[in-house]
């Protein structure tokens, strides 16, 4: 007995010293590392997973092999020859790695065709291609349900354009940088243009440069993101490479010759420590100014501003003046800017189960564009004598009008420092983000024309001597916000996963008030100063919950769950749930999945607090209006409720494609349905001198469509490999589920705060449908891109300012896109891209309800004619209308741009 048990232990010993250590990293083809996969050594019950930085060590016998698997990937053996062995795991199927997504699940990253949830992956190539100057507009040619709105009149509205995900306005997309939630804008959109009343963060501001890729969720996601989320999310993955860094020199022009481009930026990374890494982008832009002004309509003139048979205002002198100006002046189209964007994004590894991450970025942005011309027989000199020696020589006959300025300053910052940590399968992800975004704004070039309570003017004792500034700080806005998150998970068992966390953030808005020359009696002229009253600093704050699980039912057939609990300091609680599921069947290349889930958004800062008198155009002229806040004496006067979040329902159901490791598609409907939908309302007069307007709860809206998503790779043509790809989007209905919600005040005036041309706005401006088909082909040193983009119809209302009975159509276009690519050396490459190949324009029609009396409009060209010019303020909007248009009025760019690796 005593040999035997001698020959177990030396059998013991030495299997002991027969064992050894191996270590390593697993990664995607990306060179993302992969926590959580699975390693085993074959034949046994010996395994590891990996750490927060794909990292892992495993001892094992001599001459064992190593098994490597992962949720949606291939599994993958390797001979434990080594002592460190590094791995890449591929797609089941063999897709690529940028088609696996985090996006929408607090478990482990699915392949794109196999998730549960419908989900766009743009890499950084894919945006560069598209040649466009900023991420919000490379998006807009490559989502189909993402879109982009062009305004013909800019004022704040040019630091950002409004955009949105499946109809549904910028602020129900929620805005992630790495996971975490980035700052919203401090603007809010108060033009007669898709995305009134509305704000979003502003996508505009990340440099290209810097993103790895991009993941947009099309699918309600309050229940694991929180509010804003009803459209869907897009999360902005930053790069970490620390080897192959970049400058690129960039240069555009239109084919008009104006709107030159100019821009460089460098992307790179480095190793910091042993285990750590950090990568930084610089990017610096100016665009200079396109004008596309239309040709003005002297008849349209002289009735709009009330011509007369004598005076400075005749149809004479009207004509005289379009004569030398048929632009009267205008300057509209796309406003010079200049940019400066920096961002980093690092971490480092503080041993195998923890690691600190952080990113952050800072824009600034300045942008100069223009009020429209105050023309002579508009301000004239008999109603102010001393706009002569102001614009002129002092003589009547020098005075010839003229054009305010608007400069727009916006600074723009995110940063988020976290810890991530594995502890007994548990994974934790601790995280502190802060955001702003500040704007200032100053108006040139312009004047205050008020008089005081005698008729006298303010700033002119002598009545024909201007004695007051013509240059104002009519104040600005600014939006903060702090956040902290917890979210923890674990893979309980082979199938089931669960994930938890919590979420603190508190939000500053503040309205900065102007000189006070800018605000004073009508204010600066084009664009009145916000006043001491209207202005102050406004917060709140808030706490979330969430529990989710995932299961693996079988190998084929995934649910997932989630709920949310939050509450607002200022207007209470939500509870929100969604559950998704998928199956998969016919050896993985089929995949039905579907979600259902509630949602909702709670009412920005913005909204509860902005309370501003501005000029706009009404019947006949300019006239001031208020927009009161909420909470206000002059909302309680009115009968006039505070706001409360807006709840959604949203179901989606999809299916899923791959026969081949080449082709994929993916088809989804989707449902949305918003329930007290914040809108802010039409203009409501109680009385002559008694004009406003304020954000209400007033509607409810259904919204369903359809997204298509296909492409076929590696399809051989020549020597070359040729990619080809379909997507598109359709809106099967946008429309208001139920009646407008009018309170008794606006009842008693025979009123409603949701008119036609704030339906049209919101529900049909945006195309009817929209399709991208086209093409990659790669051969020796060129890449060749071809894209065409085909916007469907969209329809604008705008009883204001033309016949209720009419409405404008936009035809649907199709808009072309080239782009070469010329590999000169392993370093050097030359991009071409001309977008808008062919130089289409938006075109507009205006078309009767079918009424008789409409009829007789469009069939009668003065008549017309007349509702035209009322569209188009008299031509100055000839190709966009005043409310703007689903694509841009530019025409063809041209774009250049040398890349170089260092």
């Amino acid at each position: 007995m005593k040999k035997f048990a001698l020959f177990l232990f030396l059998l013991n010993v030495s299997f002991l010293f027969a064992q050894k250590e191996v270590s390593g990293v697993v990664k995607d083809n990306t060179g993302n590392p992969l926590p959580g996969v699975n390693i085993v050594e074959k034949g046994t019950q010996n395994g590891v997973s990996t750490d927060m930085g794909g990292a892992y060590k495993i001892k094992v016998k001599e001459g064992a092999t190593l098994v490597f698997s992962y949720v949606g990937f291939s599994k993958l053996e390797k001979a434990a020859t080594e002592t460190v062995i590094n791995v890449v795991l591929s797609e089941e199927g063999g897709q690529n790695l940028d088609e696996v997504v985090v996006t929408g699940s607090r478990m482990a990253a699915r392949t794109n065709t196999t998730s549960a949830l419908p989900i766009d992956v743009l890499s950084s190539k894919d945006m560069m291609s598209t040649g466009q100057a900023t991420f919000d507009k490379a998006l807009q040619y490559r989502i189909p349900s993402f879109n982009t709105v062009n305004t013909p009149v800019n004022d704040a509205t040019s630091l950002l354009d409004p955009y949105e995900i499946r109809n549904m306005g910028p602020s129900r997309t929620l805005i992630l940088i790495n996971g975490k939630r980035k700052n919203l804008s401090a603007l809010v959109y108060v033009q007669t243009s898709p995305g009134r009343g509305e704000t979003g963060a502003d996508i505009s501001a990340i440099p290209t440069d810097a993103i790895e890729r991009v993941e947009i969720l099309r699918d309600g996601a309050s229940a694991q993101y929180g509010s804003d989320a009803i459209a869907g999310v897009m999360n902005i993955i930053l790069k970490k490479n620390t080897n192959g860094g970049s400058a690129t020199l960039r240069t555009g022009v239109t084919s008009e010759g104006d709107g030159e481009m100019y821009g460089i930026s460098i992307n790179n990374g480095t190793t910091v420590g042993d285990k750590g890494f950090i990568n930084y982008t610089l990017d610096f832009s100016k665009t200079e100014m396109s004008n596309r002004p239309g040709t003005v309509d002297a008849g349209g003139e002289f009735n709009y501003w009330g011509g007369t048979t004598a005076g400075v205002n005749t149809l004479t002198d009207i004509q005289n003046f379009l004569s030398k100006r048929p632009d009267a002046g205008n300057i509209n189209g796309a406003p010079e800017t200049a940019a400066a964007k920096f961002l980093v994004n690092g971490g480092k590894e503080l041993s195998e189960n923890a690691q600190v991450y952080y990113n952050a970025a800072y824009v600034y942005k300045k942008v100069n564009s223009f009020a429209n011309y105050r023309t002579p027989y508009w301000r004239t000199a008999t109603d102010f004598p001393y706009l002569p020696s102001l614009y002129g020589n002092g003589t009547l006959a020098s005075y010839q009008g003229y054009v305010p300025t608007f400069e727009g300053e916006l600074n723009d910052y995110n940063a988020t420092l976290g810890y991530k940590f594995n502890k007994d399968g548990w994974n934790g992800d601790a995280s502190i983000t802060t955001g702003g975004n500040q704007q200032n704004y100053t108006v040139s070039n312009s004047h205050n024309r008020s008089k005081d309570a005698s008729g006298d003017f303010i700033y002119a004792p002598d009545p024909t001597f201007y004695s007051g500034p013509l240059r104002f700080n009519p104040g600005g806005v600014g939006f903060t916000h702090y956040v902290g998150n917890i979210d923890i998970s674990k893979q309980i068992f082979d199938n089931f996963s669960i994930a938890f966390g919590s979420e603190f953030r508190t939000e500053i808005f503040e309205v900065r008030a102007g000189d006070e020359a800018s605000y004073v009696g009508v204010g600066a002229d084009s664009y009145q100063g916000n006043t001491p009253e209207n202005s102050g600093k406004f917060n709140r704050y808030n706490i979330g919950f969430y529990g989710s699980a995932s299961l693996d039912i079988t190998e084929d057939w995934l649910a997932e769950g989630t709920i949310r609990y939050e509450d607002y300091s200022d207007f209470g609680s939500k509870a929100v749930w969604k559950v998704s599921s998928r199956y998969k069947f016919a050896d993985d290349k089929v995949t039905l999945r579907g979600s259902a889930s509630t949602g909702f958004r709670a009412p920005t800062l913005h909204q509860i607090y902005t309370q501003k008198v501005q000029s706009s155009f009404g019947g006949g002229g300019i006239q001031l209006e208020g927009i009161i806040n909420n909470v206000s004496s002059a909302a309680r006067q009115n009968g006039i409720e505070n706001l409360k979040a807006e709840s959604s329902t949203n179901y989606t159901i999809g299916l899923g494609v791959k026969p081949s490791k080449n082709f994929s598609a993916t088809l989804d409907y989707y449902n949305i349905s918003v329930k007290d939908r914040i809108v802010l309302g039409d203009k409501i007069t109680y009385s002559p001198g008694n004009i406003q307007s304020w954000f209400t709860n007033a509607i409810d809206t259904k919204t369903s469509g359809l997204d298509l998503v296909a492409n076929y790779r590696n399809i051989e043509l020549g020597s070359g490999k040729l990619t080809v790809n379909l997507s598109g989007n359709y809106t099967l209905e946008n429309k208001l589920d139920g009646p407008v919600r009018n309170i008794a005040s606006v009842q008693a005036v025979n009123q409603s705060v949701f008119g036609a041309t704030q339906e049209a706005l919101l529900l049909t401006s945006r195309p009817k449908f929209k399709y991208i088909i086209g093409g990659d082909y790669e051969i020796n040193k060129f890449s060749f891109s071809l894209n065409n983009t085909v916007f469907g119809p969209a329809k604008f209302k705008n009883a204001d300012l033309y016949d209720k009975a009419l409405t404008v159509e936009f035809l649907t276009k199709m808009v072309t896109d080239l782009g070469v690519s010329f590999k000169a050396t392993e370093k050097v490459t030359l991009n071409l891209n001309v977008n808008n190949l062919f130089n289409v324009l938006p075109e507009w029609k205006l078309k009767s309800d079918g009424s008789a009396g409409a009829e007789a409009i469009v069939n009668n060209p003065t008549t017309l004619k007349n509702q035209i010019n009322d569209l188009t303020f008299n031509g100055r909007y000839s190709q966009m209308t005043y409310d703007g248009s689903h694509f841009s009025q530019l025409g063809t760019m041209f774009n250049l741009s040398l890349n170089y690796k260092f």
